[in-house]
């Protein structure tokens, strides 16, 4: 994956949720923009335990070439 790839899955207006698949079978689900960090080579992937204006729960750095692939998280359906 190119660091380009992720930044406009980002940039995207409106932001659409998506999920990031490793190629181990990890995922990450992106549910806003904040939640991520773009480098060269890597990408910085944080966790809130509650809004993205808190301060992060977690943090983990991903090499862009684990990235296998980005697909768009289903909205939710209304009941």
């Amino acid at each position: 994956m190119r660091a380009d790839d992720l930044l406009t899955w980002i940039r995207k207006t409106p932001f659409m949720s998506f999920r990031i698949r490793l190629n181990s079978g990890r995922t990450f689900d992106i549910r806003h923009p904040e939640m991520l960090r773009v480098g060269r080579s890597a990408v910085n992937i944080y966790t809130f335990a509650g809004e993205p204006a808190d301060p992060y729960e977690r943090m983990e750095m991903v090499s862009l070439v684990r990235i296998e692939s980005i697909e768009p998280l289903e909205a939710p359906h209304a009941a």
